[in-house]
């Protein structure tokens, strides 16, 4: 095993270790209830497992949220990553070692993508309900507009290298502390991440590594912040917690097999997405402009 891949392999312990102890502490601080509800749980399955075949969580938890009408909109970002920061890690841990990317690609993608997380959740965390609401729905609108895309063959799967060099790797790392950031308000970075890497010239099944390991420390790092601020639904985040390892689970064996049906998955998703981004920026307009972010969930 190269360093580069133990180093990928620290990192991934030592933000999930964090991520724990964080619960723990502010758990204790807060006294929070923990225990989800069934619904909570199944919205983490079955996220998860569509998760693990690449089309992404966030909009459509973000969206199932929304026709449900809980939690509050300003603890959605919140309860996205913190309810998300240890079933990533099993996405990560199966396809780093399923799919032989280039180790030292992968150590400097997870690395910047962690940097714009942490960054990212600190902006997130201190930001008016009305901000937080305008940049969803438009990270939503955008991440249906990357699906739109890869479903009509706009972004070509072209390319077959695992790892990259030169201005091309260090567009790569620039573009993924980008994503980090972005992760914050609401967009996945699976399909803009798929876009980068099959425009830079690697293989499509390149992309899942990459994105894996780089979520296992950018939520992770992203969740921190928010335990901080304490802007999360605590039960909402332990339910998606228990379900998204059960799903990611069940779904990675079938990552090769269902194969063509994926593009299927994904036109069902975006309209999922764009439903969530019209009803997100609604809700801005009909919130007072000054409403603050609370600091304990509702």
């Amino acid at each position: 095993m190269s360093a580069a891949l133990v180093i990928v392999y620290a990192c991934l312990a030592a933000v999930e270790v964090a991520v724990v102890v964080g619960w723990v502490v502010a758990t204790r601080k807060h006294h929070w209830p923990v225990r989800p509800l069934t619904g909570d749980v199944v919205i983490g399955g079955v996220t998860s497992f569509l998760d693990t075949l690449g089309i992404g969580n966030y909009a459509q938890i973000t969206a199932l949220f929304k026709l449900r009408g809980y939690p509050p909109d300003e603890l959605i970002p919140g309860t996205l990553n913190v309810g998300n920061a240890v079933g990533i890690l099993f996405s990560a841990a199966l396809f780093i070692t399923a799919v032989q990317v280039e180790p030292t690609l992968l150590m400097a993608m997870v690395t910047s993508a962690g940097a714009g997380a942490w960054i990212g959740a600190g902006i997130v965390s201190r930001m008016r309900r009305r901000l937080i609401q305008v940049f969803m729905g438009v990270a939503l609108l955008l991440a249906a507009g990357f699906f739109t895309m890869t479903n009509l063959g706009v972004i070509p799967p072209t390319g077959s290298a695992m790892g990259l060099a030169g201005w091309r790797f260090a567009l790569a790392a620039v573009a993924n502390f980008v994503l980090g950031a972005l992760m914050c308000v609401g967009i996945g970075n699976y399909a803009p991440s798929m876009a980068l890497l099959a425009f830079l010239g690697m293989h499509p099944i390149a992309a899942y590594p990459i994105m894996m390991a780089s979520d296992g420390v950018l939520i992770p790092v992203a969740s921190l912040g928010f335990l901080r601020s304490g802007r999360f639904a605590p039960a909402v985040a332990v339910g998606l917690t228990l379900g998204g390892i059960a799903g990611t689970i069940a779904a990675f064996p079938l990552v090769k097999m269902l194969g063509d049906h994926l593009t299927l998955m994904r036109w069902v998703v975006t309209g999922v997405i764009g439903y969530a981004a019209i009803a997100m920026l609604r809700s801005a307009r009909a919130s007072q402009p000054d409403a603050p972010v609370p600091t304990v969930p509702e």
